[in-house]
């Protein structure tokens, strides 16, 4: 029989990347996070790029975020992360144009391998295509393409590819219905 042996895990991030990290939430704690939501668009971004994100001068990141890795975060236009989502972006989160990514929401970037002794650390980026809504409280899985126009239910445990124009709700998300805009 097989034992699970986390002594055996080790962190595959390097020091810098570790050293890098503790900087950036250092930062957003001091210097975005007090700034109220109304105030600090343009503060909150430039902090963002200042560590390597891709956002357009549109988008909109509420102080309460959560951003693991900011090189990893790209955004476009009129794209939203509102308050208290947590972005574990150990890998890459591309948000599409005109798409919000509700109140707490979970972006989930890693987990480890289950069918390794030592539980490595896998990774796959997130994407989230153009004119999408995840609604509040939702999870969203590593490897996952949220396709343009689909909706995310709030609540919604979301492990696998979601189609353009579907609405998904549940755990884990299921089709409901086909989304139509009149």
């Amino acid at each position: 029989m097989n034992k699970v042996d986390l002594s055996q895990y080790q962190n595959t991030l390097s020091r810098k990347n570790q050293f890098v990290r503790f900087l950036w939430t250092i930062t957003w704690f001091l210097f975005a996070r007090p700034l109220p939501r109304s105030i600090g668009r343009s503060w909150k971004l430039f902090l963002l790029r200042s560590f390597g994100a891709k956002v357009h001068k549109t988008a909109h990141v509420y102080s309460s975020v959560r951003i693991y890795a900011p090189w990893n975060l790209e955004m476009h236009a009129y794209s939203c992360l509102a308050p208290d989502v947590d972005c574990y972006n150990v890998d890459k989160v591309i948000i599409g144009e005109h798409t919000t990514v509700s109140q707490k929401t979970y972006l989930c970037t890693a987990s480890h391998d289950i069918t390794k002794s030592n539980y490595p650390l896998i990774t796959a980026p997130i994407i989230i295509a153009n004119q999408v809504w995840v609604g509040a409280s939702a999870f969203i899985g590593f490897g996952v393409t949220i396709k343009q126009g689909a909706v995310v239910g709030a609540t919604a445990s979301v492990y696998k590819d979601v189609e353009s124009w579907t609405i998904v709700g549940g755990n884990p998300a299921k089709f409901i219905k086909t989304r139509e805009i009149h």
